[in-house]
């Protein structure tokens, strides 16, 4: 166990576990639970598991596994989070995923790491993440989004490609940029999932994109910029 100065007099950090595999789960137990500072306070084997039993247990840091059989930890993510604005997710997964890593941004993930991150790396992470620290590096990032965009697409003004859209295909591109998925786009919007799917189909072909992650770049950058092309809320 380590000796964590402090530790005896100061709160351990609160973690719950979401794998869908027990003996990963064990492992990450054991792992941070042999931490004087840390304590594992619940687990889950799934998506729903993990929003049923988390927001009662008030963790500190959730280690979320990214792939599940029901959903995906960046959904949970985005969904514990907005229950809990103070919990630091820490997205857990065996792929190197670009389109991951972005929806883990967009969702607001304190930290993403591969699952062949060595044990005192992982325990590092989680103090860190505890503690207000972003295990994202920024210049990452801004190369991730950079790489996203349309080589095509670069050099036409946002102004232009925005100005193409429908109103209805700028609704679904804010939700988009949301991280929600065509069935949650077609339940805040009223339609079926195949027209929430021709409408992302247009959209992306007026933006000069090919892959929705694409899109969501586009749709975070109207947002944080303040563009006047941001989608009002939708009329029902």
């Amino acid at each position: 166990m380590s000796d964590v100065p402090g530790a005896s007099s100061k709160a351990p950090i609160k973690v719950f576990l979401l794998d869908d595999h027990e003996v990963v789960r064990r492992g990450l137990r054991d792992l941070l639970d042999a931490e004087a500072d840390i304590a594992v306070v619940g687990e889950a084997g799934t998506a729903e598991q993990a929003l049923a039993r988390g927001p009662a247990l008030r963790p500190d840091v959730a280690v979320l596994d990214v792939r599940l059989p029901d959903g995906d930890g960046i959904t949970v993510c985005r969904e514990l989070r907005s229950r809990m604005p103070g919990l630091a997710c820490l997205m857990l997964t065996s792929f190197d995923d670009e389109d991951a890593l972005l929806d883990a941004i967009m969702a607001g993930a304190a930290g993403y790491v591969l699952k062949q991150i060595k044990g005192s790396d992982l325990v590092s992470a989680v103090r860190s993440v505890a503690t207000g620290q972003s295990m994202l590096d920024p210049a990452t990032t801004a190369r991730l989004m950079q790489s996203l965009r349309s080589p095509e697409a670069a050099g036409e003004p946002q102004d232009a490609r925005l100005a193409t859209l429908s109103e209805r295909e700028r609704a679904v591109l804010a939700l988009i940029g949301d991280g929600l998925t065509n069935r949650q786009i077609a339940k805040q919007l009223y339609l079926s999932e195949k027209t929430v799917k021709n409408h992302i189909s247009r959209l992306l072909g007026k933006l000069g994109v090919e892959r929705r992650v694409q899109a969501a770049v586009i749709a975070a950058q109207v947002r944080s910029e303040g563009h006047e092309g941001r989608v009002p809320p939708p009329e029902h």
